[in-house]
C-alpha cells in the first residue's frame, strides 16, 4: 500500500493543521505528517469551551494563539519540544470498521512496534509511559477518510503547563493528578531524530512511502480550523 509522507519542521500548528485539513478534504491518496515543533500555542478540539479549559487571563497577557483545530480531542500547550504525526487514511486501506477505538488501536499498535520505548501502551485514549502521559490523540472520521493526530511530549517546561485548567473530564487512570504529576517526557529515552528515524523505518517495513514536499494550496474545501486569541 502507498503512503505519501510528509516531514514538516518548526512549522506552526496552526499552518500543520491547515495542511491536514486540506489533505483529508481534498486528497484521495494516504499520507503520514510528521512535524518537529511549533511556535508556542493552545490546540483545542472543535467543541472546546475556552473557560472550561484554559487560564484566560493567563493566555490573554501573555498573548499565546488559542487554536481551535477541525477535530475533536482534547487541550494541548504546543512548542519547540512538541513532535506532531498524522495518519490520513482511504477508509477501505484498512480491514477493519473505521471507528474511532479501531482507528486508535491501530495507530497505537503502530507506534508500539515503531518506537523503542519498552513501557509505552494505549490508556483509553491516550498514549502512556508508566501510566504517564506522552502523547494524546485526535480523530475526524468522513464519508470516506479518517484522520488521526497525536501531539507527542518530547519534552515540556512545567510552567507552560499552568495555561491549562484541570479539564471538566479526565481519563479514569489519571487519579485528578495534576498536569505536571500526570505527564512525562521522551526526551530521556530517545532523540528527535531517532524518534523520527524510528517510525520511518516502520513504515518503510510496511508501506511503499514516497516523501513529498509542502503542498502549496488546495481546491476550495470546508476550513473548520480557527485561531483566536482569548479575551480578558
Amino acid at each position: 500500500m502507498k503512503i505519501n509522507l510528509l516531514r514538516l519542521d518548526n512549522v506552526s500548528i496552526l499552518e500543520q493543521l491547515r495542511i491536514e485539513e486540506g489533505l483529508l478534504r481534498t486528497s484521495n491518496e494516504n499520507w503520514f505528517l510528521f512535524n518537529q515543533g511549533s511556535p508556542k500555542s493552545i490546540v483545542m478540539g472543535i467543541s472546546g469551551i475556552p473557560s472550561t479549559l484554559i487560564d484566560e487571563k493567563k493566555v490573554f497577557q501573555d498573548n499565546i494563539p488559542l487554536i481551535q483545530r477541525f477535530s475533536g480531542g482534547g487541550t494541548v500547550f504546543v512548542d519547540e519540544d512538541t513532535l506532531f504525526t498524522t495518519f490520513i487514511f482511504q477508509k477501505e486501506s484498512h480491514p477493519f470498521t473505521p471507528y474511532p477505538k479501531e482507528i486508535l488501536h491501530w495507530v497505537g499498535d503502530f507506534f508500539t512496534k515503531a518506537l523503542p520505548l519498552k513501557e509505552f501502551s494505549i490508556r483509553e485514549n491516550d498514549f502512556t509511559l508508566n501510566n504517564k502521559k506522552i502523547g494524546g490523540n485526535a480523530q475526524y472520521i468522513k464519508k470516506d477518510r479518517w484522520l488521526h493526530h497525536t501531539t507527542f511530549l518530547w519534552d515540556f517546561t512545567p510552567t507552560n503547563m499552568e495555561y491549562l485548567l484541570h479539564p471538566p473530564t479526565e481519563p479514569s487512570y489519571r487519579k485528578g493528578r495534576s498536569h505536571t504529576d500526570f505527564i512525562t517526557k521522551i526526551r530521556p529515552h530517545l532523540s528527535k531524530e531517532d524518534f523520527y528515524n524510528a517510525i520511518l523505518y516502520h513504515l518503510e517495513k510496511n508501506f511503499d512511502v514516497e516523501k513529498k514536499a509542502i503542498p502549496i494550496s488546495f481546491p476550495t474545501h470546508r476550513k473548520a480550523t480557527q485561531v483566536f486569541y482569548t479575551k480578558e
